[in-house]
């Protein structure tokens, strides 16, 4: 729709988790040292957790990508509450036959597995995407199965990821002997102004667009309504692009990803309870001055954005004075 207008090749701000699109700003390119630290030096459970849309998954497909022939990886990728028989799940996930089989029988084969792996010179990890919601009683099982062992080598590696009641769950009583089972672990923060601009410019560039196209007034509201949150980010500009064409804006500006965030506030898409009840002019009154493109360049300093951005009140959202 807009793709052709703004000169891009694909589309630039997707909620799929895309390897090809993933820009690794300085929380993110820690969680990834993290999850290579715990997967190339052997660690028993590696644990990264982060709020939800923060990028985990992207994260977990880009290690995939990059994990070579010797390594043989399982992912279980939405766990639920009332996951059933967990060594089915495991099984399945990585290819094994597993119907008509009591537990016993299916610990057996798994067993089976780890040490025919082992043999073959490969190292047997499992993924756990959105791992906040097991059981205690699951996390214990998978305690467990890290138990088999050969000679003085773990032959299954755990990697766990979540959003933040991940950590609240491990820091349960009962699961004290699981916790002091984690070899590395990260907590993957939002990013922050200068990180948004950025990742923005990153995202224009990969789907095929150099000039800017976001003025810095508008990465400035973006990042106040996201908390820096790449999903969120990518929901708002995918839709600011819209509304741009709609109107044949050559730049996104402010104006218009307020238009955004203010229509989907009031059809109740998107929740932002984080901004309600800021005003929505700009101090002083008139117009605004003109916005210059956002410039994706390293600055000293982080850039401040006004207490007085956006209101964003479900009950009465005014347009910015102009």
């Amino acid at each position: 729709m807009y793709q052709a207008f703004y000169g891009f090749k694909e589309k630039p701000f997707t909620i799929l988790p895309d390897p090809g699109f993933l820009y690794l700003s300085q929380p993110h390119a820690m969680a990834y040292a993290i999850l290579e630290y715990g997967v190339m030096n052997r660690a028993g459970f590696t644990v990264i957790t982060g709020e939800i849309g923060c990028g985990k998954t992207t994260l977990i497909r880009h290690l995939l990508n990059g994990l070579g022939s010797d390594i043989n990886v399982g992912l279980i990728s939405n766990a639920q509450e009332d996951f059933g028989e967990l060594l089915q799940w495991v099984l399945m996930a990585f290819g094994l036959p597993f119907a008509g089989q009591v537990k016993v029988e299916l610990f057996d084969r798994f067993q089976k597995f780890l040490i025919e792996e082992y043999g073959k010179g490969r190292r047997t990890i499992l993924i756990i995407d959105e791992a906040q919601n097991l059981r205690p009683k699951t996390l214990e099982e998978l305690r467990m199965l890290s138990n088999i062992n050969a000679d003085k080598d773990q032959l299954l590696q755990l990697v766990l990821v979540g959003q933040p009641e991940l950590r609240n769950l491990l820091r349960r009583p009962e699961l004290r002997q699981f916790s002091q089972r984690i070899s590395a672990d990260y907590h993957l923060k939002a990013m922050s102004v200068t990180e948004t601009i950025h990742y923005i410019a990153h995202r224009l560039r990969v789907a095929g667009r150099e000039e800017p196209l976001f003025t810095a007034n508008a990465c400035s509201l973006l990042h106040q309504v996201s908390r820096g949150v790449p999903r969120l980010i990518n929901i708002i500009a995918d839709t600011a692009l819209i509304y741009g064409y709609a109107e044949g804006a050559e730049m996104i500006n402010r104006s218009l990803v307020y238009a955004v965030v203010r229509d989907k506030v009031q059809t109740g898409s998107l929740q932002l309870a984080h901004l309600a009840h800021r005003s929505t002019h700009h101090e002083g009154g008139g117009h605004r001055p003109a916005e210059a493109p956002a410039q994706p360049k390293p600055k000293p300093e982080e850039p401040r954005v006004a207490d007085n951005v956006v209101e964003l009140d479900k009950e009465a959202v005014r347009k910015p004075g102009r």
